[in-house]
């Protein structure tokens, strides 16, 4: 009796640990260079005095879902999407390195190229900083170009090169901030195979039919699961009357 309390109480619990991974994956359908989460069950064993006769069941993150995100155009001069593999560096508060695939730039008021949400965008030799009224543009490569409004076109001048990375998809892992990192906490090296596309947006990659499915099949585990803790008790409260009458 208890090894059906333990596998079905422990599962009806991390199904709604699932569930919540569920929808904060469709709460971020359309946010841009979003990348999906991705979990599984797995039964491990309770061991202890005696046989390990009981299991119970856990939420195991299998992490990320790295496929690529479709394509917008959007003209603008600060929106880049990365070809194929590979992440924009950016640079957090504390001075820590992550890796972004929102390409969505902006020049703040510090004159710091940065993304929407205020992150330092990191060049080969630390930040990026991009001198007031010119015109802004980035190459294939990451090179980040200005010219001045009011000088002649050919007057360009390279102000950095945006940090372009790639490392192992298995070294990566994702934090609540929605930005990835090592693993071993170190930063990774330049990729110059990686490739940018100017005035183009990578979508979110997930899948919203996918996830509306997956949800309705989690509330149906949920509902299987709280049933099998109801039979437990009735089977326990008749096996207490028996007990009972034959006392």
């Amino acid at each position: 009796m208890d090894r059906l309390i333990y596998t079905s109480m422990t599962g009806a619990n991390h199904t709604l640990n699932q569930q919540a991974t569920v929808a904060h994956n469709l709460a971020n359908a359309s946010t841009t260079g979003y990348r999906a989460e991705t979990n599984a069950f797995r039964a491990v064993p309770l061991f202890g005095d005696g046989l390990p006769t009981r299991a119970f069941v856990v939420d195991s993150t299998t992490g990320s879902d790295f496929t690529a995100g479709p394509l917008e155009t959007t003209g603008r001069d600060l929106d880049v999407a990365i070809r194929g593999p590979g992440w924009i560096a950016v640079q957090l508060d504390n001075g820590e390195e992550a890796y972004t695939r929102n390409g969505s730039l902006q020049v703040g008021a510090n004159g710091l190229l940065s993304t929407q949400n205020g992150l330092k965008v990191k060049g080969d030799v630390g930040v990026i900083s991009v001198p007031p009224e010119t015109r802004i543009t980035i190459g294939v490569d990451g090179t980040v170009s200005t010219v001045p409004l009011n000088a002649l076109p050919n007057t360009v001048a390279i102000v950095g090169r945006i940090k372009l990375v790639n490392p192992p998809e298995e070294n990566l892992v994702k934090g609540a901030d929605g930005l990835f990192r090592q693993k071993d906490g170190k930063e990774a090296l330049v990729d110059a195979r990686v490739r940018l596309i100017d005035g183009t947006l990578e979508g979110s990659n997930v899948n919203v039919v996918h996830e509306m499915v997956n949800m309705i099949a989690l509330a149906r585990q949920f509902d299987m699961q709280m049933k099998m803790l109801e039979n437990a008790q009735s089977n326990a409260q008749q096996a207490s009357q028996v007990m009972l009458v034959r006392a």
